[in-house]
């Protein structure tokens, strides 16, 4: 089967969801953000997907998504915490995708 030209059909429903053809991750929004803010990315195929948040100093601060996904548009909102549930300090942040043959990171900004 070719996922890239595969389209979702929901009977008795006028929705029809086309699958991404290709891997991205866009940018957070709102940027700068407080509370919260989501990150949304695109998946042409199923796999393994990890999206984790570091510091400036490359430190892993937060594991949003470390599991097996359906092809498709997702959105994750992160709230500022850690992995502890700990607000983070007000600064820049990188936010980095990982899959089978993608990988991508982007910058946040969070203000207090």
């Amino acid at each position: 089967v070719n996922l890239k030209n595969a389209v979702t059909r929901v009977y008795g429903a006028t929705t029809i969801k086309l699958i991404p053809s290709d891997f991205t991750l866009q940018q957070n929004f709102p940027n700068p953000f407080n509370p919260s803010t989501e990150i949304r990315f695109d998946l042409p195929s199923e796999g393994y997907v990890n999206l984790s948040v570091y510091n400036m100093a490359g430190q892993k601060v937060r594991n949003l998504r470390s599991s097996s996904m359906e092809p498709g548009y997702h959105a994750i909102i992160w709230d500022g915490t850690n992995d502890g549930g700990s607000k983070v300090s007000t600064g820049m942040y990188f936010y980095s995708i990982e899959t089978d043959g993608f990988q991508d990171t982007k910058k946040m900004l969070f203000l207090k």
